[in-house]
């Protein structure tokens, strides 16, 4: 009688390399946000670049805490094996991350809106903000639709889509730098720093999107009926 060997075990997916990454990933505009805070609530003295915020400190400062908590505790809820060995935790803190996103969605439309556009920006920078902001609102409703009716994949993949975008400040670090040598007016020209911006986030939802059909569950075969020969 020959035995069959069992199929050897997949190691399981280490997570450190994933939460190390997008913290490494969420730190730039962590610490941005951080300075730009801590100026406004320190008394920062009023120029062009900044009259926006200084006049109007409220919904930056909402961004800038909600970035950071969706960030954060976004990179730990996509990790796999942390989620699935803390699963109370990941209940909780997901409610949090989710409304965090909201924050993030709907500060950012709101200075998007009524802000002055800066000089380093133009108006095809501002109208890419509102299709990711828009994209962005839509993708945590979706997700929260999603996982009140138990569809986990969906809900993953949606609120992965919004993390994706979220990230798009720390992703342009790395986008702007084949740029700079190109651009004639440093590294805030207008031109150069819209392309800069929509290729973060294209390059961000386009990793997103591949890791969502990676992990999508298979689908089975439909059974083929039996039929019966007379």
């Amino acid at each position: 009688m020959t035995t069959v060997a069992a199929p050897p075990r997949r190691r399981p997916r280490r997570d450190w390399p994933i939460i190390t990454g997008l913290f490494l990933l969420a730190l730039v505009p962590s610490l941005a946000g951080g300075v730009r805070a801590a100026q406004l609530t320190g008394g920062v003295e009023r120029t062009a670049a900044n009259a926006r915020f200084v006049d109007q400190p409220a919904p930056v400062l909402v961004h800038i805490v909600a970035v950071v908590l969706f960030a954060f505790l976004g990179a730990l809820q996509l990790a796999p094996r942390f989620r699935q060995r803390h699963r109370r935790w990941h209940r909780v803190s997901g409610r949090v991350v989710a409304v965090a996103g909201l924050a993030v969605a709907l500060s950012g439309l709101w200075m998007t809106a009524f802000y002055d556009l800066p000089d380093s920006d133009n108006a095809v920078t501002n109208a890419a903000r509102y299709v990711v902001g828009t994209l962005m609102l839509v993708s945590i409703v979706l997700g929260f639709a999603a996982i009140r009716r138990r569809d986990f994949h969906t809900h993953k993949a949606w609120m992965l889509r919004a993390y994706a975008i979220a990230m798009g400040a720390g992703t342009q670090v790395f986008t702007s730098l084949p740029l700079l040598p190109l651009d004639p007016a440093g590294p805030n020209y207008p031109a150069w720093r819209c392309v800069a911006m929509i290729s973060a986030w294209v390059l961000n939802l386009a990793v997103a999107e591949i890791i969502i059909r990676r992990t999508a569950p298979r689908r089975r075969p439909a059974a083929v009926p039996a039929t019966s020969s007379r």
